[in-house]
């Protein structure tokens, strides 16, 4: 895989280097989206009111631009700003270039096993897997694909063949790229509060991710989608199955995952299972789905959670979505909280509802 990768990147720097000149200048386009949330929660976390927020948003602008040269090669750029203040202000930045070898990018994105991984249909703004529960209440949040997320790194996605695709990262936990850090400090009376960090900070340790992924419609109108992915960091890995089955108006799917206590970017020091499963249903502009999650941290405790899930086309660019969740969390100890575990026994019920703006 890295002889391809390399011949690859080879060949698209032979490819621009004699083809550039006869291109247009990339213009930038602006996209994006815009989340606004109001939601109602209550829970039995001791010393908690019942309600975590009543309000959420979530605003992201996206800077693209692409050119084709002349040997059909394209390259491209993308950027993503953050639409409220954050300690990570720029989320995404990389480059890519993308033709019949495959597509190459560079910069601080995504894993590739983050990009192919499955995970069972949801559509509401809070679902149960990596999504927005902790948001509302004061509960664990499950997750199946524990990788890396953005890093400073070089990821490699073959063509599709016959359906199944391949990809490959590599980083080098630089983890800062110039990001905000919000630590507070006070020395002598004075109060600081972080600073920009340099892109050269971090421990340096090799982040390795892979995924295998399978997609195809087959003639009698089912849709099969499968994928393996894992990730590894420090001494340990994290590896995770999905899957998802569309046929009609219905798509069922689940994934797993599991994650060392070695693994490098576990911040529980413990093995880490997750599953969810799902199912949603197309009407016309309408889509429902309904799924389950549930994690178990070892010697920490466990926790599972339910979302009914709607979501609404009302017309270009704005859908209307909602969920109706509940959730039970269960702490074997306190040892949980001191090493961002189970913290606490909890269990509510809430519901959210809002728009999402695409443009």
């Amino acid at each position: 895989m890295k002889k391809i990768l390399f011949a690859s990147s080879a060949l698209a720097a032979v490819a621009f280097a004699g083809s550039a000149q006869a291109s247009d200048k990339i213009q930038l386009q602006l996209g994006g989206f815009m989340e606004q949330w109001a939601g109602f929660s209550d829970e039995d976390a001791p010393g908690s009111d019942g309600r975590n927020n009543a309000f959420q948003s979530d605003t992201e602008v996206y800077f693209d631009g692409e050119t084709t040269l002349d040997n059909g090669i394209q390259v491209g750029a993308h950027i993503e700003l953050e639409g409220e203040t954050s300690s990570d202000q720029i989320d995404e930045q990389f480059l890519y270039v993308n033709g019949g070898f495959g597509r190459v990018e560079i910069g601080k994105n995504d894993s590739a096993a983050d990009a192919m991984a499955l995970q069972a249909p949801a559509v509401g703004p809070v679902g149960v897997n990596d999504g927005d529960l902790s948001n509302w209440v004061n509960a664990y949040l499950i997750d199946t694909i524990r990788s890396s997320g953005d890093q400073n790194r070089v990821t490699y996605f073959t063509p599709s063949f016959g359906g199944f695709r391949a990809g490959v990262s590599y980083a080098d936990d630089s983890n800062k790229n110039g990001s905000f850090n919000k630590n507070v400090s006070t020395s002598g009376g004075d109060t600081t509060v972080g600073g920009l960090s340099s892109d050269t900070s971090g421990n340096g340790d090799s982040i390795i991710s892979g995924a295998l992924a399978f997609d195809h419609d087959f003639n009698n109108g089912v849709a099969l989608g499968l994928s393996a992915t894992g990730e590894h960091s420090g001494e340990g890995y994290w590896v995770g199955l999905g899957s998802t089955v569309g046929f009609g108006n219905f798509t069922v799917g689940g994934s797993y995952g599991h994650t060392e206590d070695d693994y490098g970017l576990n911040v529980t020091g413990q093995e880490l299972d997750a599953f969810d499963l799902g199912v949603s249903y197309a009407m016309d502009a309408a889509v429902v789905s309904l799924s389950y999650g549930y994690e178990d941290v070892d010697n920490s405790g466990d926790i599972s959670t339910v979302d009914l899930g709607m979501a609404y086309t009302l017309g270009a660019g704005v859908t209307w979505k909602s969920s109706l969740y509940w959730f039970d969390q269960d702490a074997e100890s306190t040892n949980g909280a001191a090493s961002g575990g189970i913290e606490g026994d909890n269990d509510g019920y809430g519901v959210v509802t809002g728009l999402r703006l695409d443009f």
